[in-house]
């Protein structure tokens, strides 16, 4: 009988995504990364805050994480 293979975690998607306190899983939003000077100071704040992952991908983000 062959041996029972472990999936890997998806470490970059490891690195970048959070459970929450209810077990929800939390992102952070993308477009601070540069060019933030002709972007709004209120798109900007809103961008500071993280988001939860939509429900149509929750499945496959906790494929990659192993959960």
């Amino acid at each position: 009988m062959g041996k029972k293979v472990k999936m890997k975690t998806n470490k970059s998607m490891a690195k970048r995504i959070k459970v929450s306190g209810s077990g929800r899983l939390m992102r952070y939003r993308s477009g601070r990364g540069h060019n933030t000077g002709k972007k709004s100071k209120s798109r900007l704040r809103r961008l500071r805050k993280p988001a939860m992952v939509p429900k149509s991908h929750v499945d496959h983000v906790k494929r990659a994480l192993g959960m």
